[in-house]
């Protein structure tokens, strides 16, 4: 297997690495690997999957559907196996995987190494509450690593670190069908907002949130309910492609406001009931592949945080901030999260979180830097699958279970051969 001279980026293009990537389409090919970090389709927006200066390998080609039991539900899949081939599999025979992120682009590796979260946290927690086995490669053997152990908890949001992710079992659930029923309502402001989102007993319930209103208008949105069902839609379109990349002015204050006033109104006051293809309600970005390069040359950041039902006012005043400054894009999303976590450093909290992309800009960096502070203050967290401005001081304050995790990967990885651009800038293996 050669190593190959890389740039490469995370899906955010900010930050980038220049290193070697090996690709491994074997068990056999990975075995003569030595020990680097690993990667899947690098849909993490910051340095989560980079290595600068040093070598990566790209697990993406491991991605088999080993074993399925039509009776359980439990699928077993190697690591590289995407989130939304799964669910285009499976969803037509009457099942999903419990939770799924916003891009079917993630990997399972992916997906536990950031133990993501859905539209449906609310009820069904965090991906990693619904993995009932995983196999990790440490120091050239394989580790089976169950749910409950010290292993599995730093394993699980644990960013790679103990270890490559192999394969694992995760439990699926039933669905009535590959189409969805949504329900979309407008929220005219940031208390209507929250409200539909508390009173919600939809299976998955997401808020698109305009984060260009200010005044009475502020946190105005569309909140979306779903449930699965079966039926017959028109075929998706195949999916549009962003050829270059985006002029700056592309996404201008102007540009972005015109976008979301429209978007708002959309949606009749009265609301609307709507069938879609699953994939659509799911994964809706996807059908713009390289949607990325919308914000040019200099990619953009993702700030994304939660903070406690009780810190919702600290929320809005963010937001009333972002309003203010003219530099969000129209990818802003609000969601109501319940307590589920699996890992040590799992993002959730029970609580609301807010995620915007901004353009890579100074004053934007300095935007996030001041919310991110705002979040640390509120008794919040920052989300590593977005983070790419965050200090190490800041991170161990968010995340108390942190010591508990460097213990474990101290003992999985003491030479720090499966360190990240980020671990290192965030200090997560050493006290801060």
């Amino acid at each position: 297997m050669d190593w190959k001279d890389s740039e490469y980026a995370g899906w955010g293009r900010a930050l980038r690495a220049k290193g070697a990537i090996a690709r491994p389409d074997t068990r056999a090919a990975l075995n003569r690997l030595e020990a680097a970090p690993a990667f899947g389709m690098r849909r993490s927006y910051g340095d989560a999957a980079l290595n600068s200066d040093g070598r990566a390998v790209d697990m993406s080609s491991l991605d088999r559907f080993i074993a399925f039991d039509p009776d359980t539900g439990q699928l077993q899949v190697e690591a590289g196996a995407r989130i939304g081939e799964i669910a285009s599999a499976f969803a037509p025979r009457g099942w999903l995987p419990a939770v799924m992120p916003g891009t079917g682009f993630a990997t399972i590796g992916g997906c536990i190494a950031q133990d993501v979260h859905g539209k449906n946290h609310h009820h069904m927690g965090s991906f990693g509450q619904h993995v009932s086995e995983l196999v990790l490669l440490q120091k050239g053997r394989e580790r089976v690593v169950k749910p409950g152990t010290a292993l599995f908890k730093a394993t699980l949001g644990g960013l790679g670190q103990t270890g490559v992710i192999l394969r694992a079992t995760i439990q699926m659930q039933r669905c009535a069908g590959d189409v969805m029923l949504v329900t979309e309502r407008r929220a005219p402001d940031w208390e209507t907002h929250l409200a539909l989102l508390d009173a919600s007993t939809a299976s998955y319930t997401v808020g698109w949130i305009d984060a260009t209103a200010t005044g009475d208008a502020l946190g105005r949105g569309i909140v979306e309910e779903g449930e699965s069902a079966a039926g017959l839609v028109k075929p998706r379109k195949g999916a549009r492609k962003v050829p270059l990349d985006a002029p700056h002015f592309a996404l201008a204050a102007p540009v972005v406001r015109a976008f979301n006033w429209a978007y708002f109104h959309r949606v009749p006051a009265r609301g609307r009931s709507v069938v879609r293809p699953l994939q659509d309600f799911f994964f809706p970005l996807d059908k713009i592949h390289d949607w990325n390069r919308l914000y040019g040359k200099r990619g953009f950041h993702q700030f994304q945080c939660v903070v406690p039902l009780e810190a919702a006012d600290s929320l809005r005043a963010m937001l009333a901030e972002i309003a203010g400054s003219g530099l969000a894009s129209p990818l802003a999303v609000l969601k109501r999260m319940g307590p589920g976590r699996a890992g040590y450093l799992s993002f959730p909290m029970e609580g609301y979180t807010l995620a915007i992309d901004f353009p890579n800009r100074p004053a934007a960096r300095d935007l996030i830097k001041r919310l991110e502070a705002r979040a640390a203050e509120a008794g919040g967290r920052l989300y590593f699958a977005k983070d790419s401005l965050a200090q190490g001081e800041q991170i161990a304050a968010m995340y108390p279970d942190l010591p508990k995790w460097q213990t474990e990967v101290a003992k999985a990885d003491p030479a720090g051969a499966l360190e990240t651009d980020m671990t290192r800038r965030l200090k997560l293996r050493s006290a801060t």
